[in-house]
């Protein structure tokens, strides 16, 4: 069965902790993954610190369940994440990068997008030695306050990295810093709508606080633009479901819909040759924008994307942090969205541009 990048790389990083150090063939074997395929997660993984690389082996000399990709002079700072791999390893890279000029040190612990394990990797941070905490907990808006009290009772301060908390929730009183999903949505939507398409589907995951904030976005910006809300195609298995939502957007072409905003990169680009297949050219019959813009320039066509500010949110969470930690007892709590751009490419049919 196939598993996502994420997921590769979670358990490339769980083998290397586990093995200390392990030729890239051997692991490969391990795990039972193409070798091809583990150099290149290895590659992404070792450019974002998590591991290093030397003359065809992997070694990590991080304790099991943290890694220590960054250490200096100034106060350590633990960084939750719910998987590494593709989106959270360019916010990763942002907080590393900040966190080394400040003379910072960063200790990484990964959750497994089960809200019960975002505790005990917070526990393992802690016990680390980390001053002070950024979060990205396997929340999603639709869940419901059971799972998150343990926030109110941290003992060093902590932001919250693309999550915003809901008001009256025990979240609300921390810093947050997060991308302004619905307003990369309106992005998408808008440039649709200008090249003159009256309606644009959207083909969604639900499992995620990015994929329900899109949901939303959706419908928001169709309700403000005038566009009708097409029903959303939903992806609750990646791979697996990707001939049924090329047969739904096929569906949707014959009852006109010319457009589609996907979420995301990897099932955009995986939907291409599906569309061909059912006779349907992009951009020609279907003008495709996907949300995420980390490997959307690889598609064929290259696709238009929405990109969130994926590393400006590491970083920004990692100054507002040291502000916290430098004792600044004014400072309100601050709850910060940064805007997503859109990058247009060939897919929607346009010469390449940046709004």
């Amino acid at each position: 069965m196939s598993i996502s990048a994420d997921e590769r790389r979670t358990r490339i990083l769980d083998a290397v902790r586990d093995l200390g150090s392990v030729r890239i063939t051997e692991l490969a074997e391990r795990l039972e993954i193409p070798a091809v395929t583990v150099r290149r997660d290895v590659a992404a993984l070792a450019d974002a610190g998590l591991l290093r690389r030397s003359h065809g082996s992997v070694s990590s000399a991080a304790a099991p369940g943290a890694a220590a990709p960054a250490r200096g002079d100034g106060p350590s700072i633990g960084l939750l994440v719910p998987a590494v791999g593709q989106y959270f390893d360019e916010v990763i890279a942002g907080a590393r990068a900040a966190a080394a000029r400040a003379g910072a040190s960063l200790v990484l612990g990964i959750s497994s997008y089960e809200a019960s394990a975002d505790r005990v990797q917070v526990e393992q941070l802690l016990t680390s030695g980390a001053q002070g905490l950024l979060l990205a907990p396997n929340w999603t808006p639709a869940d419901g306050p059971e799972g998150r009290e343990w926030v109110e009772d941290l003992p060093v301060p902590a932001v919250l990295v693309e999550r915003r908390p809901a008001p009256g929730s025990a979240a609300e009183d921390l810093d947050s810093v997060a991308s302004d999903h619905r307003h990369g949505v309106l992005l998408a939507v808008r440039h649709l709508a200008a090249l003159g398409h009256g309606s644009v589907a959207l083909v969604a995951r639900r499992d995620t606080w990015t994929a329900h904030e899109i949901r939303a976005g959706y419908a928001e910006s169709c309700a403000l633009l005038g566009l009708p809300a097409e029903p959303v195609i939903d992806i609750v298995r990646p791979v697996a479901d990707a001939e049924d939502v090329a047969d739904a957007l096929a569906e949707a072409h014959a009852r006109g819909v010319r457009a589609v905003l996907v979420h995301n990169d990897q099932d955009a680009i995986q939907l291409l040759p599906l569309l061909r297949a059912r006779g349907l050219q992009v951009p020609g019959d279907l003008a495709v924008v996907s949300y995420d813009d980390v490997l959307a320039e690889l598609g064929a066509p290259p696709l238009t994307a929405v990109a969130p500010p994926k590393r400006a949110v590491g970083a920004e969470a990692v100054a507002l942090l040291l502000r916290r930690l430098g004792g600044d007892d004014a400072l309100p709590v601050h709850h910060l969205l940064l805007l997503p751009r859109l990058t247009v490419r060939e897919s929607c049919g346009a010469a390449a541009r940046s709004n």
